[in-house]
């Protein structure tokens, strides 16, 4: 069983990472962002760049062989070279799998509101997909299999949790906001502690919605995991729909011809070219 906790730099000592392995924990994802002072500064983090790499090296020390950590690029004045700089020190760390992630603008938050008054100039999409085009290239050539469109492993250090999601298999969720999927049907719990905490005493239970989903829905949330992630099973899509294939053989042959996705072994998989433009691929093929 794999048991991942995630962890900030700053907030995790070598006695608490000895206390989690002890505890049960074998997995430990560890959200460094960056190894850039400046841009540590700039995303507002307690943690500068040794105490990252002193956190990822505690948590080897304390006996964690499984080690993730997130990292952002396209943000803000990100040359090419400061992404470059930070996957460099990421592979030089005993990390067996890194979430690269391009800076995306949330409603509501203190940066969309900076960019909004024009105080802050997010990179251009060509930059962005230059700096994606660099990381996937990057990191398969220091033995980081790409996974999904934006985690990338050593051998047999896939995130088990993440690959439920993407295959579309059965999981539970506990605890607040939790969502569930079980034989076609998915849940959620409510998010605040209180409601939860309420609605557990009162009826057994803290579901807040859930929704039963028909076979077109199942079979267009696998083709959505599938492309983003390890590819969509033909035979698996046959279940659903026997005539989706064939519906879709020209524009899936037109993206064959052009090297967006590849077909091996009934299997339709995005090709690094076709990671760039994943997005527009799901909504033309499905």
């Amino acid at each position: 069983m794999e048991t991942t906790l995630e962890t900030n730099p700053g907030t995790v000592t070598k006695e608490k990472f000895k206390n989690f392995k002890e505890a049960g924990i074998n997995r430990i994802s560890i959200g460094v962002q960056s190894f850039d002072e400046k841009e540590l500064r700039f995303l507002t983090r307690i943690h500068d760049r040794q105490t990252a790499i002193d956190t990822i090296n505690n948590a080897e020390k304390a006996g964690f062989n499984n080690i993730s950590i997130d990292l952002i690029f396209s943000l803000p004045k990100q040359s090419k070279q400061i992404w470059e700089d930070n996957l460099k020190q990421a592979i030089q760390l005993p990390v067996k799998h890194i979430s690269a992630y391009s800076l995306i603008l949330e409603r509501g938050t203190i940066l969309n509101k900076l960019v909004l008054d024009g105080k802050v100039k997010m990179t251009s999409e060509n930059h962005d997909a230059d700096l994606y085009k660099f990381t996937m290239e990057f990191l398969t050539d220091n033995n980081f299999l790409q996974y999904e469109v934006s985690n990338f492993a050593k051998e047999g250090y896939e995130c088990k949790h993440n690959l439920y999601y993407w295959e579309h298999k059965d999981y539970l969720g506990f605890g607040t906001a939790a969502h569930s999927f079980v034989e076609g049907k998915r849940w959620w719990n409510f998010s605040s502690l209180k409601k939860y905490a309420g609605e557990i005493h009162q009826n057994n239970t803290a579901v807040r919605g859930y929704e039963t989903l028909n076979s077109y829905q199942i079979l267009n949330e696998i083709i959505m995991l599938g492309l983003r992630s390890k590819g969509i099973d033909l035979n698996l899509v046959n279940k659903y729909n026997k005539n989706w294939y064939f519906e879709k053989k020209e524009i899936i042959n037109s993206f064959i011809d052009e090297s967006y996705i590849s077909q091996k072994n009934n299997i339709l998989k995005c090709t690094k070219k076709g990671y760039l433009i994943c997005d527009e691929l799901i909504s033309q093929i499905i």
